[in-house]
């Protein structure tokens, strides 16, 4: 929890801005107009300014003055797209990939609206919901993928994944957004927001106490497992779109304070040279695949010569660029400058390049789009995907879709790899599923597929003592017991050991579990392993 009263306060807003906060009309009525007003710049971290270096003069002011002068170019943005930049959200698009990708924000859900008119009872509910979570969506999702002939749209898992709602909040967290947003006080209407984002546990897991090397110059580099070491470019801090369950919504709501995000290669690099014991590079964000070429090159292309940094062995990219904008290993401008990246660290570097590529439906693999894109990365980039994601209730909480999902997979050349449970952040008790209903899933689904499908781990809880498994339900000492395994932990030597807690059909994360009488669980008050019993081997 932080104080309902920031230590710095915001000054002003822009009148089009306020007119969108305060009033009691839709918020979807503020559309365009050219406005040319004045913002004082915000010196609270719940109003930050994008840093694209596509507007470098009112960089330069934000960088030297206290009043930014927001021109008849970005006037639009603050109405709609700006209403939840207001609030340290989504930010101004102008990273985007080149102009083929223009981002759906909360201003242009008007035009969506025009195309699939069921969505428009639901825009206040969308624009409300989306001062707390960041939103974007992609037009090929929303055109594409998106069944708009569902009789209840909000039941479709595909406007699920991208549209968030108030439901999305616990009933004590939308009584306070709904009275803030009624009482017309835009400064009291930031602090609640502020409050709720804290109270959604925005960084789960440890990962800025634990995980964060302290070094000042690796401000976007995580280090929890000794073998892998993550990266979060600071061009690769957003996604073509966003999913409403994403765990790392904090990357997106523009506080500095919440962010991992690193400016340049050099430091990491130098990082990596003092740890020979790290073989893997993880680049995520965000998605890294937002990246123009150009910019990804500065990680990639060294690692093209094989004789630099030769302990690191495996590449690997997270991304979702395969649902949400296919088209950027077919038709960006760049993409053919991408593929031949791919390629060279695969060729001339000897590297293994895997595609760790978020899909959690069978549906994402059915369009002509995803299957040239994966046809690119695979015959000509060489590269390897692997598909990962987690059980979401309404979305994929379902064995016959986990299973169609893996066979077409598999008939593709894509390797399932995890099944993951719901993080402890954001949203979570509206998407989570029970652990015994997720192992139940995962093993009807396994069971109906080849053995080639069986490279897929899970369900496995990313949490704070390491990656847990739920290998199965069993009868101990007369009591019904969760059987799990650490697939990965911070203390090496318990990765593969299994042990045992009390069944509970309502646990759904690592900290709901209880020890078996006379046992204890092998990790602390504060989630970190213990030291793994002497006598075992």
């Amino acid at each position: 929890m932080i104080s309902s009263t920031p230590s710095r306060k915001i000054k002003s807003y822009s009148s089009l801005a306020l007119m969108v906060l305060l009033s009691s009309r839709p918020v979807h009525a503020f559309t365009g107009g050219v406005v040319r007003a004045h913002c004082r710049r915000t010196v609270s971290s719940a109003h930050e300014t994008s840093t694209s270096t596509s507007l470098p003069m009112v960089l330069e002011k934000l960088r030297t003055e206290n009043e930014v002068l927001i021109d008849a170019n970005i006037s639009r943005k603050i109405a709609s797209d700006g209403f939840n930049d207001v609030f340290g959200a989504n930010g101004f698009e102008m990273n985007q990939p080149n102009e083929r990708y223009k981002a759906i924000t909360l201003q242009s859900l008007d035009q969506v609206a025009e195309r699939h008119p069921k969505i428009i009872p639901h825009l206040d509910d969308i624009k409300l919901a989306g001062l707390i979570f960041p939103f974007k969506a992609s037009p090929y999702f929303v055109d594409e993928l998106i069944n708009w002939n569902a009789e209840d749209i909000r039941k479709d898992s595909f406007f699920k994944l991208v549209f968030p709602t108030m439901d999305m909040l616990s009933s004590e967290h939308q009584i306070k957004l709904r009275e803030a947003q009624a009482e017309g006080d835009p400064v009291n209407l930031i602090n609640v927001v502020k409050e709720i984002r804290y109270d959604l546990n925005p960084h789960p897991a440890g990962q800025k106490q634990l995980n964060a090397p302290k070094n000042d110059k690796l401000n976007g580099v995580q280090h929890k497992y000794s073998e892998t070491t993550l990266v979060f470019p600071a061009a690769a801090q957003t996604c073509h779109a966003y999913c409403t369950y994403c765990f790392r919504w904090a990357q997106f709501i523009g506080d500095d304070e919440l962010r991992f995000a690193q400016k340049e290669a050099q430091s990491l690099f130098e990082y990596l040279n003092e740890h020979k014991e790290v073989s893997d590079i993880l680049m995520t964000g965000g998605d890294p695949m937002i990246m123009r070429t150009s910019s990804l090159a500065q990680y990639l292309e060294p690692l093209c010569d094989p004789t630099f940094l030769p302990h690191i062995k495996n590449l690997r990219i997270g991304t979702r660029s395969l649902t949400f904008w296919p088209q950027r290993f077919i038709t960006d401008k760049d993409a053919n400058e991408l593929i031949s990246l791919l390629r060279r660290v695969r060729e001339e570097g000897g590297r293994h390049v895997a595609i760790m590529a978020h899909l959690g439906h069978h549906r994402e693999l059915s369009t002509e789009k995803f299957r040239r894109a994966v046809n690119r990365l695979q015959k000509e980039a060489f590269a390897t995907i692997r598909s990962q994601s987690p059980v979401m209730r309404g979305i994929n909480d379902n064995a016959d879709v986990w299973a169609t999902k893996w066979r077409k997979e598999v008939q593709m050349g894509i390797i399932p790899y995890y099944m993951f449970m719901a993080r402890d952040t954001g949203a979570q008790h509206y998407f989570d599923v029970p652990l015994v209903k997720a192992h139940r899933l995962y093993s009807d689904a396994i069971r109906n597929c080849s053995g080639l499908i069986r490279t897929v781990r899970g369900p496995s809880m990313s949490c704070t003592p390491g990656k847990v498994e739920v290998t199965g339900v069993e009868e101990i000492m007369g009591q019904k017991t969760f059987v799990l395994r650490f697939l990965q932990c911070r203390n090496e030597n318990w990765i593969g050991r299994t042990f045992f807690a009390k069944y509970d059909e309502s646990a759904v994360w690592f900290d709901d579990l209880e020890p078996l009488d006379g046992m204890s669980l092998p990790w602390d008050e504060n989630g970190l392993p213990l030291p793994v019993p002497s006598g075992l081997n």
